[in-house]
């Protein structure tokens, strides 16, 4: 049987060589993605939408995953995720929160600081 930690596990893995079809296979039809500081998105066709535009605008995205910890159905991550936006590379420390239900990730908050955008824009 595979935990939730297990799905999200594989699932940070995937945007490494995923599509944004791939990437949004993981999520349940009626899934809440929301990067809080922007505004949530709702539903898999939504995230789907988002998914290609951000992999299309910066390409896969390495996820560093430092910590994990699972407690039933909750997975919170510690993790870098590092891409590039045109000639610039960004390393984005953050915080994710995860719901999984029926094997599927249900909602994903991520938790991170606008200023590594702000910085690359001020270059």
């Amino acid at each position: 049987m595979t935990t939730p930690g297990e799905i999200v596990t594989e699932f940070c893995a995937e945007w490494g060589t995923g599509t944004a079809e791939s990437v949004a296979a993981y999520f349940t039809e009626d899934a809440v993605y929301h990067n809080i500081p922007m505004e949530p998105l709702v539903g898999k066709p939504a995230i789907l939408e988002f998914l290609r535009g951000f992999l299309g605008g910066f390409g896969n995205i390495e996820f560093t995953v430092h910590h994990q910890a699972e407690l039933g159905s909750v997975v919170l991550n510690e993790r870098t995720d590092r891409f590039r936006i045109g000639d610039k590379d960004v390393e984005l420390p953050v915080m994710g929160t995860f719901e999984v239900r029926d094997r599927k990730i249900a909602a994903w908050r991520d938790y991170f600081d606008m200023a590594p955008f702000a910085a690359m824009q001020q270059q």
